[in-house]
């Protein structure tokens, strides 16, 4: 992903919200001469992270875990990987604009954290584990407690493997139409809201917090 400045995310809560609200990452490690490893897993920002840290990378810590299988396969711990997180994302049609002439595109908001990630003893991957549900489970009525399951729970912990990425580097690109003229701008958004085949309510509503009504 190009570090182009039009199209940086922004500061880095924009970052630390976007992981906050989209949990489902891509880890990609290098394998030698092999292909890439590739894992999908959720993650959070690290509770004990300080958000007010003077580095950016400090501030975007985050927790993971993935399967025992998998981290032996990329090594975890051992070699840099890169963590993706992607934000909401669609295609734009260019009978939106009305304007031009244009063709297709697709905005999208991602963060990809590099680093080295820390691996985590029995117990941190099971605070993971807890952390982890308490995150996705909170927005719920009713949340589910992973300690209702607890002995099964930890039975089956040993097999996954938690980590900590504490980033050195951290881009964070929107691309969202900002290179357009305002009044293209409101009619992508009003069309994400409303088009029959396209409508993308998630990515109309990150173009507006980008782009507020003047």
């Amino acid at each position: 992903m190009l570090e182009q400045a039009e199209y940086a995310l922004g500061p880095v809560d924009a970052a630390r919200e976007l992981i906050r609200a989209n949990g489902w990452a891509l880890l990609v490690s290098g394998n030698g001469d092999a292909a890439p490893m590739v894992s999908h897993l959720p993650v959070l920002l690290d509770p004990d992270a300080d958000p007010d840290a003077d580095d950016a990378a400090g501030q975007a810590t985050v927790l993971g875990h993935l399967p025992a299988r998998d981290a032996e396969a990329h090594r975890l711990g051992e070699r840099p990987v890169v963590l993706v997180a992607q934000g909401p994302h669609g295609y734009v049609s260019p009978s939106w604009y009305r304007a031009g002439p244009y063709v297709p595109t697709w905005n999208y908001t991602a963060v990809h954290l590099h680093g080295t990630p820390e691996l985590l003893d029995a117990a941190g991957t099971y605070r993971v584990l807890e952390l982890t549900t308490e995150h996705f489970e909170g927005a719920r009525p009713t949340p589910w407690p992973l300690e209702s399951v607890d002995a099964y729970a930890r039975a089956i912990a040993p097999h996954a493997v938690g980590f900590r990425l504490r980033p050195t580097r951290v881009v964070a690109k929107g691309k969202l139409s900002q290179d357009k003229p305002p009044e293209v701008i409101e009619r992508v958004i009003a069309a994400l809201r409303a088009d029959p085949t396209h409508a993308n309510p998630p990515l109309a509503e990150t173009m507006r917090e980008r782009f507020p009504l003047r």
